[in-house]
């Protein structure tokens, strides 16, 4: 790595596809590292982002961006929210379903939000997209939640959208769009 360059903490494959066009778009080089995000509780995904930030920038030294991603369904009173991630890797998308079977209100919405920290500069921008859980899986690309949640105005899950038509619309999008935005008028 070298000293001044941006550094996105992820080793996610799927999100680093997702975002490599985008900061390509705006002209921002941007480096991987193998530092694990830091994950703190709390009921925001900012302060979650915003947290990881910091710890990635103490241990690197260089400026870092790192996100963070909820799911709230509003029949469950925004479960799984900041701990999307653990519900995900311990009941899985099926085991969601299973908790909204008989539920008929399907409302729910991702929230990403992207913590930047440079030693002297800490801020976080946040992307939203609201939608609705399906009653099945369907779809083959994108990770995660991707194959039970329909974005507002779309038929199709995010699972079934092309990756373009994804980048277009989703939460991520919107969150770093937010921050390159800034990023790019700033430094």
């Amino acid at each position: 790595m070298t000293r001044d360059s941006l550094v996105l903490v992820t080793q996610n494959e799927h999100k680093i596809r997702e975002l490599t066009p985008l900061f390509e778009e705006y002209g921002v080089p941007f480096e991987i590292t193998d530092l694990a995000k830091y994950e703190v509780r709390s009921h925001s995904v900012g302060n979650v982002a915003m947290d990881a930030a910091k710890f990635a920038y103490a241990k690197l030294k260089q400026p870092v961006v790192v996100d963070d991603t909820g799911l709230y369904i509003e029949a469950l009173n925004g479960f799984p929210g900041p701990t999307a991630a653990y519900v995900l890797e311990s009941i899985g998308i099926e085991g969601v379903l299973k908790l909204m079977e008989g539920i008929e209100d399907r409302d729910a919405s991702f929230d990403t939000a992207v913590g930047f920290a440079n030693g002297w500069v800490f801020r976080y921008f946040i992307g939203s997209v609201y939608g609705d859980i399906t009653t099945a899986p369907a779809g083959e690309n994108g990770f995660g939640y991707d194959p039970i949640f329909v974005p507002e105005g779309e038929t199709k899950t995010y699972a079934q959208l092309s990756m373009d038509e994804k980048i277009e619309i989703s939460h991520r999008t919107e969150a770093f769009r937010k921050f390159l935005e800034w990023y790019v008028e700033k430094y």
